[in-house]
């Protein structure tokens, strides 16, 4: 891949591309779908420690070195990343966001033996794997964070969609494995949420619109501005600690670094708070030492496939 007039090697400086090459939406999108690498690979480092043994391991966690519970590679991400990337594959695939095709997209992911994989994930698939239904039964102890970790693809693919066609494609995904009211709830939440900020919406109006709503329509989702540690898979957890780090930062390090250090489900509270922020302070906010750090062959796969989303977007429009 090109980038401003050479390649770019392993260990060189990271550079953005020609700016010609790319309108400010896609580059938007590409620093989301970096995003959540990033962050995928930063909190991976210390998921499931508590704050106070990341401080006796790391002091402040804030590079991408790999380790952990997984015994990750450095810059080696998770399923957050990696099913997204396959969800976006069968999307680009069939040309829309379609249930059957991201089961089985789903399931050859999983057939593949990746690093890490969720118990309510595995379960749904294997189910699949003897229906055919793509559709999980819903069920209130599937409120897992295991299908808003992987909404991206829809963010990109929806954007400029009617609401309606939004949610419900953001369902077709997510009851592949989370067929559940919570999910559901905070999958669309964030999908507009990254929608509003590829569309340059200011911070202020996302937070009263979009997390407002979703605690107005469930309460249990309220969060306040005391610090939350030890976040749980449990989207509820999830959503509270990635809200509180997204609207009391104003950097993409600072969120990144703020949530990771919470410990808990790191690597999906990264993901998707790397997510957001990406959407929100754009490519150029990204730090070049996590651009850096993060696989090489991931991060080219993220950008292509978020190029690819927003194509197939504007297209539908």
């Amino acid at each position: 891949m090109f980038w401003t007039g050479e390649l770019i090697a392993r260990n060189a400086p990271v550079r953005r591309r020609v700016t010609a090459e790319r309108s400010p939406l896609t580059e938007r999108a590409v620093a989301a779908y970096v995003g959540l690498a990033i962050g995928d690979a930063l909190g991976a480092t210390v998921e499931f420690m508590t704050p106070k043994e990341i401080r006796a391991h790391h002091g402040v966690h804030e590079n991408i070195v790999g380790g952990g519970w997984l015994r990750l590679k450095a810059g080696q991400v998770t399923d957050d990343t990696t099913m997204a990337l396959a969800l976006g594959e069968s999307i680009l695939a069939a040309g829309r966001v379609d249930a059957l095709a991201a089961a089985d997209a789903f399931d050859a992911w999983m057939r593949a033996k990746p690093v890490d994989i969720g118990n309510t994930v595995r379960r749904n698939l294997v189910s699949f794997r003897s229906t055919r239904q793509p559709e999980a039964p819903l069920s209130e102890h599937d409120a897992g964070n295991g299908a808003a970790m992987r909404v991206l693809p829809v963010a990109l693919a929806c954007y400029g969609q009617p609401a309606s066609s939004v949610r419900a494609a953001s369902r077709a995904q997510a009851h592949v494995t989370h067929h559940n009211l919570l999910s559901d709830a905070a999958c669309e939440t964030l999908i507009f949420m990254v929608q509003d900020f590829l569309a340059g919406r200011d911070v202020i109006d996302v937070e009263r619109e979009r997390a407002g709503g979703l605690v107005q329509a469930f309460p249990v989702f309220a969060w306040d501005r005391k610090h939350s540690e030890n976040p749980s898979g449990y989207v509820v957890d999830t959503i509270q600690a990635v809200f509180q780090s997204l609207f009391a930062t104003e950097c993409f390090e600072d969120c990144l670094i703020d949530i990771v250090n919470r410990g808990g489900d790191a690597d999906t509270t990264g993901a998707i708070a790397g997510m957001l922020a990406g959407a929100r302070y754009g490519l150029e906010g990204i730090p070049r030492r996590w651009l850096r750090g993060l696989d090489e062959l991931t991060r080219v796969r993220c950008e292509k496939q978020a190029e690819a989303l927003i194509a197939l977007a504007e297209k539908a429009v």
